[in-house]
């Protein structure tokens, strides 16, 4: 008997019902299930335990086991309200402004920027393009003290200015604008614009710039988020507590709690505050990814 026929003679592995093994993708599925759930976990309960905490006394934050609910939210958020006549929401208005408008010029740059490497070609182009790339691998910590230096000495210091200044150019976001506009936006569009006579800037704002919007909400968003959490650059350039972001401000409120503990409440009631307008900036902008993949759908 050959090779060949006693192979064919074999049962075949695992073949009855009763040791049948389930596929092997679903079987493989398994850990990336785990690993997400492990990440999801990661980053829901430091939130989970702030939302714990805020609703919590003096008394109870120290005393009560960590994720369970408190009694002294309403309490929480009066004193959070009458400290230093409500200079909470000014730290809030300030990062507000400071998030709000720097986002705004921040993406407005980036789009003038990217879309001007994308579809202009020009001596020096690659050049300008790599030291963007150089500038997003740079540690914000390296530039915020020359940057001090600078507006120092324009005697610039200590103002709304100060803060703003620095965060109007992005790297990251001049190089987001060139990718996406080197996608979105046909060079054949650009041509058939010139041929009608109409000029660059017209191009750029009824052509170049609807087709860019998804990319530049994204880059508005990205920019909004990392204002918001800065904190370096505040520090430096700010003395004047009424200027203060609300990151530096409740920086000042943490420090306050070595001699006062119930300061402590009052920095986790503003922190958890501060989320809101995060999630709510998420929930409005979605829309307009969600419209854009739309448009696209259509147009194919």
């Amino acid at each position: 008997m050959s090779t060949l026929a006693v192979r064919k003679a074999a049962p075949a592995a695992d073949t009855s019902p009763g040791t049948q093994r389930p596929p092997l993708r679903r079987r493989i599925a398994v850990v990336p299930t785990l690993v997400l759930l492990l990440g999801a976990m990661y980053c829901l309960l430091p939130v989970t335990w702030v939302i714990m905490a805020a609703t919590k006394s003096g008394t109870e934050l120290f005393s009560t086991f960590t994720l369970l609910p408190g009694t002294g939210l309403a309490d929480n958020l009066a004193d959070l309200n009458a400290y230093r006549d409500g200079v909470y929401w000014q730290w809030m208005g300030n990062s507000a402004l400071y998030a709000g408008l720097g986002a705004l010029l921040s993406t407005a740059v980036s789009a003038v920027s990217g879309y001007a490497l994308a579809v202009y070609r020009f001596r020096g182009r690659e050049t300008v393009f790599n030291i963007m790339l150089a500038g997003v691998l740079m540690p914000p910590v390296v530039l915020a003290i020359p940057q001090y230096l600078l507006l120092a000495k324009t005697g610039l210091t200590d103002s709304y200015v100060s803060v703003l200044l620095p965060l109007i150019l992005s790297p990251y976001g001049v190089y987001l604008g060139r990718i996406y506009a080197t996608a979105a936006v046909p060079a054949d569009m650009v041509e058939a614009g010139r041929v009608d006579g109409a000029g660059e800037w017209r191009i750029f704002a009824r052509i170049g710039l609807p087709m860019m919007v998804p990319g530049l909400v994204t880059i508005f968003l990205f920019q909004f988020v990392a204002i918001w959490n800065n904190f370096l650059l505040p520090y430096i350039m700010l003395s004047d507590d009424e200027k203060f972001p609300m990151t530096l401000g409740l920086f000042t409120l943490l420090a306050q709690g070595h001699s006062e503990p119930t300061r402590y409440t009052l920095v986790i009631t503003g922190s958890l505050l501060a989320i809101i307008p995060l999630i709510a900036l998420f929930l409005v902008i979605q829309r307009f990814w969600n419209l854009d993949l739309l448009s696209g759908a259509v147009k194919s």
